[in-house]
């Protein structure tokens, strides 16, 4: 359904999107992560035409993006609506610039995303859980193939982030690609397919198993002990450990198979008075998207 291959993307000289290629097929939730300035906001405007790129080439449906522009929906990270019109008149605007007419789906969609009784509010005085879904609503009049969704749940509180992530399941199930970038790991964990950007590039491809499989044996390993900067001072030289990572009382250190865990529990005992042992856990997708993006975070 999306297919693209060596595309380049060079703004001021600086290469922002480097020969970077995806294979998206149809019905599918595909997520893409990356660090602030990773490129994904630069990647997906250049899908949806906003952006050409200097080299390489996107296909939607088998068709070039300029050909392809009607059978694909995009909602930008910041709301893109008309404030000042009603939500109902947004939404009939939207879908005039399709061609689309019928109201009939229009009132559907407005029932669907329980925007009927915000129907003659101007848009600029929704919450932000509705702008979002009247966002949707309007990338939706046209009935596309193909949702680009930039950060779409960014903001909104987590009771109607599942509803629109339920809605986004349903959607895929009626056939619709959709293209995901978020920065929320639960939201990740959901995707059929992610890919991990840093720098322009793909860094990890593949479904959220594959991903968290793809360290060639490193090993993480946690142990309850507050924050304290003498263990990161401690254990950030020594060969072998990939990642060191606080979460609350809870430190994570990731190592390469060759690593020596008996050494940094020493340390542990000795640098910083520890009775408790380190103990051996599982790799979550965080843990993975820290480790294979630290080094080319911008």
């Amino acid at each position: 359904m999306i297919k693209i291959e060596n595309i380049v993307k060079k703004i001021a000289k600086k290469s922002v999107i480097n020969k970077l290629s995806l294979d998206i097929p149809k019905g599918i939730i595909f997520g893409l992560l990356g660090p602030n300035g990773a490129g994904k906001t630069t990647l997906i405007r250049m899908l949806c035409g906003i952006l050409k790129s200097d080299s390489g080439t996107i296909e939607i449906n088998d068709k070039p993006v300029e050909e392809a522009k009607h059978i694909f929906g995009y909602v930008s990270q910041s709301f893109g609506q008309y404030e000042e019109l009603s939500v109902w008149e947004n939404i009939v605007f939207y879908a005039q610039m399709y061609g689309v007419t019928d109201t009939t789906r229009l009132n559907t969609l407005l029932n669907r995303y329980n925007l009927e009784q915000y129907r003659d509010t101007p848009a600029g005085e929704l919450s932000g859980g509705y702008k979002r879904r009247l966002a949707l609503v309007c990338a939706l009049a046209h009935n596309p193939l193909v949702l680009f969704l930039d950060e779409p749940t960014a903001g909104i509180d987590p009771v109607t982030r599942k509803l629109l992530w339920d809605d986004f399941y349903a959607l895929s199930m009626e056939g619709k690609t959709l293209f995901v970038t978020t920065h929320y790991m639960e939201e990740a964990e959901r995707c059929h397919q992610l890919a991990f950007l840093a720098k322009g590039e793909i860094v990890a491809e593949g479904t959220p198993a594959t991903i968290k499989d793809s360290l060639n044996g490193v090993r993480l390993f946690s142990i309850t002990l507050s924050y304290t900067p003498l263990a990161m001072q401690y254990l950030s030289d020594i060969e072998g450990i990939v990642l060191i990572n606080q979460f609350g009382n809870e430190l994570r250190i990731m190592i390469k198979p060759d690593c020596d865990i008996e050494t940094i529990q020493k340390i542990l005992e000795d640098k910083l008075q520890v009775k408790s042992k380190l103990k051996q856990s599982t790799l979550d997708l965080e843990d993975v998207f820290i480790a294979l993006t630290q080094d080319k975070a911008l």
